[in-house]
């Protein structure tokens, strides 16, 4: 009869798969998605250093070019709006001439701002600032992925042992039921009796299933933070019904190196050093410019007053025929610009006093969970100490009920409220052995040394 009524209860249709938490934090910050990302950012950030670094050379550009055209010249002034327009050489004709031939242009062209009041150096400690800051908040990142891995961790092995404890309650109850059946049946006890055991049985078994449900839902919040396929996970139980090793009782104070803060500080750095960069913006810029430049054509010197002093062939065009260098030194001041920066240094310093109001407000919610996590560390250990106790005495009292009943010296009412109770305990237990570990965790995120918890495992 236990067999068939059991079976009501649905099975697990998949597998389940033996992990550690030790496991669980290496999968989670391997795969996880945002750390990944967060890693390539940094390794953006990098490439960005070495880019800031490669600016500072001068730009070397070399141009060959081999045209086709016409050559008349005309006195009067010419401005390239968009597009650069064409450009030729030779004195104005007397009209207009469609004669063509090959020409051909060399250039070579250096440009260097040598010379920039320190832009240069400040853009590229902005960028390694700036690599900081992403490496800062990929620490700050891993460093809460591991917190919520070992959290939902915990929640999953409370939800494991707590479906153990409904199974062990529907058990009970079956067994009840099936002794209270077969005296009903005997006439040994109201048939009304039997009915509230059906009862107690379904009702236990509604627990059951709805604590199966919770654990699936608790496996599936520490999937997503694996980042991984589905999977049941069987939570390694084996360290969570003993105390910690090592629990740090008394206050401490929150770690100069915590994670979270390290990040904001490195935003403020950041920000700053922006607001560097941006006031070298004001200044001039010295340039030194080089170019060579060497031309070749098809059409003769004497093309002006001879309309047919040219070749018409393509290789008489790409030679060298005149050369020209030119060396320039200057300075380049945009006098409208500190205008412009003048307003953009405020926004700056607003966003910097804006990040520093966001540390403090850091500094003071961390003290606040750690004078908060030691308070409820010694409580999670009192109650780890009372709860066996309320599971034997309410253990004792149940079976000293069923005992009274198979007897006849008590209603079920009674023994119903002691099974009860003992549900109860067990719940409270399994509850209590969770919340020290927990109670650890949340010391380990509000002092900001995860290590505080993972040598305990």
């Amino acid at each position: 009869m236990f067999g068939i009524f059991s079976s009501q209860v649905p099975k697990r249709a998949y597998s389940q798969q033996q992990l550690s938490l030790k496991d669980a934090l290496k999968i989670g910050i391997e795969n996880y998605g945002t750390i990944k990302a967060k890693g390539n950012y940094v390794a953006a950030s990098k490439a960005q250093v070495k880019q800031a670094r490669l600016d500072y050379l001068p730009n070397l550009n070399l141009a060959i070019e081999v045209n086709y055209g016409t050559a008349n010249g005309q006195n009067g002034p010419l401005y390239a709006f968009g597009p650069t327009g064409i450009a030729t050489t030779g004195l104005p004709l007397a009209a207009q001439n469609w004669s063509a031939d090959f020409g051909s242009l060399y250039l070579t062209n250096v440009n260097w701002d040598f010379f920039s009041f320190g832009r240069t150096r400040e853009k590229i400690k902005t960028a390694g600032l700036k690599t900081e800051l992403d490496d800062a908040d990929l620490r700050q990142e891993i460093f809460q992925q591991q917190i919520r891995i070992c959290a939902a961790y915990l929640n999953l092995l409370a939800a494991q042992r707590l479906t153990t404890s409904y199974h062990k309650n529907l058990d009970r109850a079956d067994t009840l039921r099936q002794i209270i059946v077969r005296k009903a049946q005997k006439d040994l006890l109201a048939g009304v009796d039997s009915s509230q055991a059906n009862a107690e049985v379904s009702s236990a078994r509604s627990i059951l299933l709805k604590a199966m449900t919770y654990e699936d839902e608790q496996n599936s919040a520490l999937i997503k933070l694996l980042g991984t396929v589905f999977q049941k996970i069987d939570a390694d139980t084996l360290f969570i019904t003993q105390l910690p090793g090592s629990v740090p009782i008394n206050a401490d104070s929150v770690s100069a190196h915590h994670p979270i803060l390290q990040y904001y500080k490195s935003r403020v750095l950041y920000s700053d050093q922006q607001l560097n960069y941006f006031k070298t913006l004001n200044y001039p810029t010295l340039s030194l410019g080089m170019a060579m430049q060497s031309r070749g054509s098809g059409f003769g010197n004497n093309f002006s007053s001879d309309r047919l002093s040219y070749t018409k062939g393509q290789t008489d065009g790409i030679g060298f025929d005149r050369s020209n260098y030119v060396v320039a030194l200057g300075i380049t001041w945009n006098l409208t610009q500190p205008v412009r920066i003048k307003q953009q240094i405020k926004s700056q310093k607003l966003i910097s006093q804006g990040i520093t109001d966001e540390l403090e407000l850091a500094r003071q919610q961390l003290a606040a969970q750690l004078d908060f996590s030691n308070a409820r560390i010694r409580n999670a250990i009192a109650d780890y100490y009372e709860t066996p106790k309320q599971v034997k005495a309410a253990r004792d009292a149940y079976f000293q009920k069923l005992v009274l009943y198979n007897h006849g010296l008590t209603n079920l009412v009674d023994v119903t409220q002691a099974l009860y109770s003992l549900v109860r305990a067990e719940t409270a237990r399994d509850i209590a052995y969770t919340n020290v570990w927990q109670a650890l965790l949340f010391k380990s995120a509000s002092v900001g040394d995860f290590n505080l918890f993972y040598d305990n495992l």
